[in-house]
């Protein structure tokens, strides 16, 4: 399956979400690729919106290669791979200290514009545009099961196969609209898969909180 760009496949997403539609879900998109994503599935299904900070562990020199990843309390989730990818315990705790401090620039960023929703007893949607590895889908879901969402469902447009097993143990519900046997990055599935700015994020998650704060008509 091949998508135009990260909307085209928030539209197809919200589609498959088609059942949670009328209960009000919280939609949490992984900053920043999937915000644009989960603002249209949030939209399509009459839910909120908001954002669940994680970041992934690189290999040491491969920036791209996630060997794990961390969320806000510090929690890390790392795998099998990283003594294989040679990161130390030393390495490992550098990195995980450098991605925190990322993830609490961020917050700054974004939570000025709305503060974060609470999950507690509701159904939340965490998207991303993608799974290769799952480390920062597990890191995610980690994060909001610790705030005790009534449900709790990963939804994602592709993913491999073994990223998609890994995920599973740690959501009630896994949606994936895709499972191709020749995976080898999330952005061969889009046409246009151009990098997320925090302006964008910022804007996004704006119009959201204005339209939360709007009296009903």
């Amino acid at each position: 399956m091949l998508f135009r760009d990260r909307r085209d496949a928030g539209s197809k997403l919200a589609v498959a979400l088609e059942a949670w539609r009328g209960r009000r879900p919280l939609v949490c998109a992984i900053p920043r690729g999937a915000v644009p994503m989960a603002k249209v599935v949030a939209d399509a299904l009459g839910g909120e919106l908001d954002v669940v900070l994680t970041r992934k562990i690189p290999a040491p020199g491969q920036p791209e290669f996630a060997i794990g990843a961390v969320d806000e309390s510090g929690w890390s989730h790392v795998s099998a791979d990283a003594v294989l990818a040679g990161a130390s315990r030393d390495y490992l705790d550098r990195a995980i200290a450098a991605e925190r401090e990322t993830m609490r620039r961020r917050r700054a960023q974004y939570t000025p514009v709305r503060p974060p929703i609470d999950p507690a007893g509701r159904d939340v949607i965490v998207v991303d545009d993608g799974l290769a590895t799952g480390a920062t889908m597990i890191a995610a879901l980690h994060a909001l099961r610790a705030r005790h969402p009534a449900r709790l469902v990963c939804a994602v447009p592709v993913a491999s196969h073994e990223a998609l097993e890994r995920v599973r143990p740690y959501a009630d519900d896994v949606v994936c609209l895709d499972v191709p046997r020749d995976f080898r990055a999330v952005g061969q599935f889009y046409l246009d898969f151009r990098q997320v700015g925090d302006d964008e994020v910022v804007a996004i998650l704006r119009e959201a909180g204005e339209r939360a704060a709007a009296p009903p008509r």
